[in-house]
């Protein structure tokens, strides 16, 4: 009888090598590539863009004209610029709903998770791709707008870039993009389903704001300003004395709520089947 050799794994031999370990930075560039791989990346961006420069331009080219012919003395701020951002962040809630939930449609989320045990890091590159993605469309969407808007606006109306105001606004057009984009990826990650998601997150946007807005109670009253886009919009929005929140106070209650759902989706996500 011939006894069997057994040689003892050590853990440097079961340790994996550094270039089979699945990090941080490699789950991001992974994100990176599915995303520009989705036909609805190269459609919703440049839709984004259009629609904020195309907005901005409508409301140069016409406001100036009527106020001209009207006689009144109107200033310009940067809030006019950035008008087409309401249209805009439509777009961009479309983007960041079908990057998580068109992994779960065509079975995709399960190849993704499988690289990531935790499943938490896999949840949160995607959600920065996204994020950072918005950001830089809305940084040449608001590029674009100026420019557009630029030879329309003329000698007399021409925005002042030396005020507070205005520069605050037109920083805040991508970082509100960007905000939007965490809070629409993160309701798409908890219904996982794109007509779900995307109703959910227009209509928290649109309905429910507009809702809150009309009734005369005072419960809605107070609760109305908290709201995700009242509150964000302040950020890109001309000073107004009598707003609850401030530009910055109200920027931090969306990015709130952006941050809470996403927390939400990642205590779901491993509790869930994919």
């Amino acid at each position: 009888m011939s006894a069997t050799a057994t040689v003892p794994t050590t853990r440097a031999a079961a340790r994996p090598s550094g270039d089979a370990r699945v990090t941080f930075g490699r789950l991001l560039r992974s994100e990176w590539i599915k995303l520009w791989s989705l036909r609805s990346t190269w459609w919703v961006l440049p839709i984004t863009v259009v629609a904020q420069a195309g907005i901005a331009w409508m409301i140069a080219y016409f406001g100036v004209q009527q106020f001209d012919d009207s006689g009144m003395d109107y200033t310009v701020t940067a809030g006019d610029i950035v008008g087409g951002i309401q249209f805009a962040q439509l777009a961009i809630c479309v983007l960041a709903v079908l990057a998580i939930t068109g992994e779960y449609s065509t079975g995709m989320i399960r190849s993704t998770l499988s690289t990531s045990p935790t499943r938490t890091p896999a949840l949160l590159a995607k959600g920065l791709v996204v994020v950072a993605v918005a950001f830089v469309t809305g940084v040449v969407g608001t590029l674009v707008s100026w420019a557009v808007t630029y030879p329309v606006l003329g000698e007399a109306h021409r925005v002042d870039l030396g005020l507070e105001m205005n520069q605050r606004i037109l920083l805040g057009a991508p970082l509100y993009l960007a905000a939007i984009a965490l809070l629409a990826y993160a309701i798409g990650a908890l219904l996982r389903h794109s007509a779900g998601a995307l109703a959910t997150v227009l209509g928290l946007l649109l309905v429910v704001e507009s809702v809150f807005a009309l009734i005369p109670w005072t419960f809605f009253e107070k609760i109305s300003p908290y709201l995700p886009m009242s509150a964000g919009s302040q950020l890109v929005m001309s000073d107004n004395p009598d707003a609850v929140l401030g530009p910055w106070e109200g920027y931090g209650v969306l990015v709130a709520w952006g941050v809470v759902a996403l927390a939400a989706a990642a205590v779901l996500l491993r509790r869930r089947d994919a």
